[in-house]
């Protein structure tokens, strides 16, 4: 938000130029991003945490710099002529609960025209836009304290009446946007005796709505449930000044004067005159419990003495009301003096402190908050730079050996690291993963509701973010923990998912780059399995519903499936715009992980030949490689070292549904030179083996 160091001045009369002021906020915890111009006319752009709406106003940043100068800050007051009587008028709060506080104040006889220039002008260079003096005079208060005002035209409320109520179902309000928006029941509205006048905390309606004819004006200041407001404000698609600092936690307790002020401005820009004093409603109070502060908390947080006057002070100037509390006594230990003897252990008394916190510090709730403050006005530069005390030692995660092996096999391989949001929609948590989700009970939209039940949402919105930029060729992979609903306990899976999309660039330039395939992802997946160690691994066509069943798999390792791989399904790809073949793989690491690491052993080579024998076959297509190779693993020759396809062929002379195969057996002793004997015995076993899978040996 943008704040005038001019107006800062109005409250605080700091002696520094705006350069080191703004140096001086920003080292306090307020940034100030930048600053244009110079002087009178210079302006802050700052980042005000969201924790901080005390701090999103002039008002509240003068107090940050009173604090960090130890200069008095002026106090806002509101100067409104003397009035007598009552004002005639309702105000009835129906929802407690949702509404604390509700305040208004009413002015007859004003005069709707523009604000005079000078106000203009402010506003314009804090990006406000002027509308009319009426309208200004609450922006200008919003952007002075910091609390949500609106001015209704009072002649057009009907009943004389204001209830802060529910809306009632099939109700709708035509906010000052001028859309029509229909209202359920877990909207909190403004209502007279006989319609929604406003939706409340977030905008005004349009039928009530200050104009040039406007001549009875009614202002309302009030607090609004913080979590009831963001819902109201998601639901509908709105976000406005005063939502913004509504759903963030407004100040109880500043509803009459932000009302005074307001009225204060009107009265002096519009002409008028008050009708009766403050109208305040109260539904409920809100309390905030004091805070023991202990002297020896703060030094032990801080690792340095902050004289007691100091703390007191700093907490002073920032609004806290401090007082003494009880007195405790602390062992200060025996210590060497620099003339080689010893100084006795001593007890010293430390005073406590008793902090109430202020109705706007709606983010102090704890003592360490309190230790933050005194530490953030000080000033981090005073503090020494020293290393924590530590005496224990540094235990590395169970896993962690195996996620860096993963980790580098990937990076070697040419996929780039990716992070993913956590939160996924509903639907992407069913469509991708059949676990229950866990439900965010305060979403941040309608599109992050839940839990992840898996990264492959994430993953396809990264390649989707990238493809629609130009970016064609790309290998990613995402390391992260899913979540699903196991009765009422959450339970977490870490997983690995891979996903690639694009050309393979070849190793010789002179060959053109092809596309990637199924059997590129597949091979990769291969070089992280072979990681770990296993007696058994083998990949089926048993694939998960967002694959391609013609160009995915499942990895089986030593009985449990530990990864499932292929090509994105058309649907799905179709679904997500995805005119390119996605391809994508998920490692399941909380199965993966029961392996240990491969560790890698030396073997000599052998000194005496090996031995090749080709076998081809003819097989139905029903028989996989996989029932191959099983079946001659089962043969357990001592000698084979390995055993693999060659050549795989279809048509032509081959009978439709079958398919010729060539396989080759690779036979090596380390001890002795083979003889022909017992390599002609080895390979007659396994062509009787591959004969019993209905296979046929060709000529």
């Amino acid at each position: 938000m943008k704040i005038s160091p001019k107006w800062l001045r109005e409250f605080v009369d700091y002696k520094v130029d705006t350069r080191q002021l703004a140096a001086d906020l920003t080292m306090a915890g307020l940034a100030v991003e930048s600053v244009t111009d110079e002087g009178d006319h210079a302006i802050f752009e700052m980042d005000i945490t969201t924790n901080r709406v005390d701090a999103m106003n002039h008002y509240g940043v003068a107090r940050e710099v009173s604090a960090i100068y130890d200069i008095d800050l002026r106090p806002l007051e509101a100067k409104l002529p003397p009035v007598k009587g009552e004002a005639k008028f309702k105000i009835e709060i129906a929802e407690a609960e949702l509404c604390a506080r509700y305040t208004a104040q009413i002015i007859r006889g004003v005069t709707i025209r523009p604000s005079p220039a000078h106000v203009q002008r402010l506003l314009e260079s804090l990006d406000a836009r002027p509308i009319s003096n009426a309208a200004d005079a609450t922006n200008n208060n919003l952007l002075e304290m910091g609390h949500p005002t609106h001015a209704f035209d009072l002649d057009l409320l009907q009943g004389g009446k204001i209830i802060v109520r529910r809306a009632r179902p099939g109700e709708t309000l035509r906010t000052l946007d001028g859309v029509e928006r229909k209202l359920i029941a877990d909207d909190l509205v403004i209502a007279d005796a006989n319609r929604t006048v406003a939706l409340a905390g977030v905008m005004g309606g349009w039928e009530t709505m200050i104009t040039e004819k406007t001549r009875n004006v009614l202002i309302e200041s009030a607090w609004f449930d913080p979590g009831t407001i963001r819902l109201m404000s998601r639901r509908h698609g709105m976000h406005t000044d005063a939502s913004h600092r509504f759903e963030r936690g407004a100040d109880f307790n500043a509803t009459p004067l932000a009302c005074r002020r307001v009225a204060q401005l009107i009265l002096e820009w519009a002409g008028g005159q008050l009708e009766g004093g403050i109208i305040d409603a109260i539904g409920r109070r809100l309390e905030r419990p004091a805070i023991q502060l202990s002297r020896t908390e703060v030094e032990r947080i801080l690792g340095q003495k902050i004289p007691e006057q100091e703390i007191a002070r700093i907490l002073r100037r920032l609004g806290f009301t401090v007082t003494a509390g009880r007195a405790s006594a602390v062992a200060v230990p025996a210590m060497p003096t620099g003339s080689g003897g010893t100084r006795a252990a001593v007890a010293e008394e430390v005073a406590d402190f008793m902090v109430e916190i202020p109705s706007w510090r709606l983010d102090v709730e704890r003592e360490i908050d309190l230790v933050e403050e005194v530490a953030r006005i000080y000033g981090y530069n005073r503090f020494p730079n020293t290393l924590p005390a530590f005496r224990g030692s540094v235990v590395e995660a169970p896993d962690a050996h195996k996620d860096a092996a993963l980790r580098s096999a990937l990076l070697a391989l040419g996929y780039n690291e990716a992070i993913s949001v956590t939160f996924i929609s509903e639907a992407e948590a069913r469509q991708f993963a059949s676990a229950a989700p866990v439900e965010i009970e305060n979403p941040l939209s309608e599109e992050a509701t839940v839990m992840r039940t898996s990264l492959v949402p994430g993953m396809l919105e990264m390649l989707a973010w990238n493809l629609n930029r130009g970016v064609s060729d790309l290998r990613l992979f995402e390391s992260g923990n899913v979540f699903e609903l196991a009765g009422s306990r959450v339970e977490e899976r870490k997983q690995i998912c891979v996903g690639a999309t694009g050309s393979v660039a070849p190793h010789n330039v002179q060959i053109q780059a092809r596309p990637y395939s199924f059997f590129d992802l597949k091979g990769d997946v291969e070089v992280l399995l072979e990681k770990l160690e296993h007696r058994s691994l083998y990949f089926d066509a048993q694939s998960a519903d967002l694959y391609h069943p013609g160009r995915s798999a499942r990895a089986v390792m030593d009985g449990s499936t530990v990864a499932r791989l292929g090509q994105l399904h058309p649907e799905v790809a179709a679904g997500r715009k995805l005119r390119q073949e996605v391809y994508i793989a998920e490692l399941y690491l909380d199965r993966l992980y029961r392996q240990g690491l491969r560790a890698i052993r030396y073997e000599r080579i052998p000194r005496y030949p090996a031995v090749d024998r080709d076998f081809s076959f003819l097989f139905d297509n029903s028989v996989n490689f996989e029932r191959i190779r099983a079946a001659v693993e089962a043969l357990s020759l001592p000698e084979l070292r390995r055993f693999q396809p060659v050549e795989i062929f279809r048509g032509g002379t081959i009978p439709a549904g079958k398919y010729s195969v060539l396989l080759r057996a690779t036979f090596q002793s380390a001890e002795r030179t083979l003889r022909d004997d017992e390599v002609a015995l080895w390979s007659g076993q396994i062509i009787k083996a591959l004969e019993t899978l209905g296979g046929k040996l060709r000529a």
